[in-house]
């Protein structure tokens, strides 16, 4: 399904349920946002978000630990988890969703290589954090991570 149906979907969906989603990125560096205020009406449910790419922002203002990224890097699940809920809580939203990830088509290791995505999805029932590992240019992994998340958003009650 093309980004903006999907988009427009989740749009619908949180306009039913009268939930409001935030977002925090950071390989898709404004990517997400830029996406789903391209939906007239948006102001109504989405909410606000933030490109915290350095490690700096992601800690002051997304409230991440520091001990979680210097232990576990800023491309992790417990860094996607704590940018999510650090959205969800900065926002006073629903939902909050994050990304964090390698885009490339530099900066990959063999432990982290590019294509690494972590999404994560902040909820009032809790956080989880998927991984992806995607393939392709720096803009096909932007899209293919934007995808993802519109899909985990859209299914999220």
């Amino acid at each position: 399904m093309p980004p903006m149906k999907m988009a427009k979907t989740l749009a619908d969906r949180l306009i039913r349920s009268r939930k409001t989603l935030a977002i925090a990125e950071s390989c898709t560096g404004g990517f997400i946002g830029h996406t789903l205020t391209n939906i007239p009406g948006a102001s109504t449910w989405f909410k606000g978000g933030v490109i915290a790419y350095a490690d700096q922002a992601k800690i002051d203002i997304l409230g991440v630990p520091e001990a979680i990224i210097r232990e576990h890097g800023a491309v992790s699940a417990p860094t996607a988890r704590a940018m999510a809920a650090g959205a969800r809580r900065r926002f006073k939203s629903d939902l909050a969703i994050a990304t964090t990830g390698i885009a490339g088509p530099t900066g990959g290791t063999p432990e982290k290589p590019v294509g690494l995505v972590f999404i994560g999805l902040a909820t009032t029932r809790g956080t989880s954090v998927k991984k992806y590992i995607f393939k392709g240019s720096r803009l096909q992994i932007k899209k293919q991570t934007l995808n993802a998340v519109l899909s985990i958003a859209r299914f999220k009650k």
